[in-house]
């Protein structure tokens, strides 16, 4: 329950950020990029561990580089949120960019299930 927790509260408090961006409440989205900010870094961890286990696992040298590039994402959006009024571009584009790698992350996830669920024609 806490890995998929783990894995799943990060991409939704920047779902929250962007709301709170597209609503006018910066200091909400500031503070829900802070909480995400600990959760990727750890989750990010975790999957490098998990890489270094099974080394030749391509989607786990994947998903780890795609975390640490979010972990990126987030302190750029952080560090310039914090110093700034309103919503700065570089800030905006950073949480775009995250929500982003987000959403390949959960492709990546999702596409051998895809593949199973896959409509085939009826046997005869």
């Amino acid at each position: 329950m806490w890995d998929v927790g783990r894995r799943v509260l990060p991409a939704l408090l920047a779902v929250v950020a962007a709301s709170a961006d597209s609503a006018g409440a910066y200091s909400v989205a500031l503070y829900a990029l802070l909480a995400a900010l600990p959760l990727a870094a750890v989750s990010g961890l975790v999957s490098f561990g998990d890489y270094l286990e099974a080394r030749d696992n391509v989607l786990g040298a994947l998903q780890s580089l795609l975390w640490a590039l979010v972990v990126g994402l987030l302190v750029v959006s952080c560090a310039v949120r914090s110093q700034a009024i309103g919503v700065p571009p570089a800030a905006s584009s950073a949480l775009f960019g995250c929500l982003v790698l987000f959403t390949v992350k959960a492709a990546l996830v999702l596409a051998p299930h895809a593949r199973r669920l896959a409509l085939r024609p009826a046997k005869p």
